[in-house]
């Protein structure tokens, strides 16, 4: 049984971030920062790489044709301020009772160590449980994505699995965390 149809993306706001849904407008931001090594090799195989002239168009048709039939939420990771030029892409979808995964992302390396790609984690977290009511999110990331690792880590999922997984840059163990509502609840009251 599929899972009902998501409501329409909603814009997402943190102190530093809009979280807008994604627009065919964003293709060419998309394509200068998405296809950096440092981006795709942590990805599933299935992203083409190299990645040709027009990924991030056809990315974005995928995207909102997705978000038009509810299966998926896209959302452009864009800085206060500046909501025209996108940085990454943060998505969520709902459990579909077989494949353990509900949240993926991406941000442009000029931004990592800044703690925004976990500010925007946070936030779509947020509307999953809070907004959608989902009770559990399944998480994964390649164990040598160290960055990917330690969001999971803040936001109090644990590790369920690893399994072989085939990523752009090879084979790599794919760890799969479970992050629960209680849980997410418990750890932001103990850091308020």
């Amino acid at each position: 049984m599929s899972p009902p149809p998501l409501p329409p993306t909603p814009v997402l706001e943190t102190e530093r971030l809009i979280l807008r849904p994604v627009r065919m407008a964003d293709a060419p931001a998309i394509q200068r920062r998405f296809a950096q090594w440092d981006v795709v090799r942590w990805l599933h195989a299935t992203v083409p790489w190299p990645y040709p002239d027009d990924g991030a168009e056809e990315h974005l048709r995928r995207c909102l044709d997705e978000e038009a039939k509810g299966a998926k939420s896209h959302w452009a990771i864009t800085l206060k301020g500046a909501q025209d030029d996108c940085l990454g892409l943060i998505d969520l979808w709902p459990y579909d009772g077989e494949t353990r995964d509900n949240r993926g992302f991406w941000l442009d390396p000029e931004y990592w160590g800044r703690g925004l790609m976990t500010e925007a984690a946070e936030r779509v977290t947020e509307y999953a449980f809070e907004t959608l009511g989902w009770t559990e999110l399944y998480l994964n990331n390649a164990e040598g994505n160290a960055g990917s690792h330690r969001i999971k880590e803040k936001q109090g999922a644990v590790i369920v699995d690893r399994s072989p997984h085939a990523y752009v840059g090879g084979e790599a163990m794919r760890v799969t965390w479970r992050l629960t509502r209680e849980a997410w609840r418990a750890r932001r009251q103990g850091s308020s």
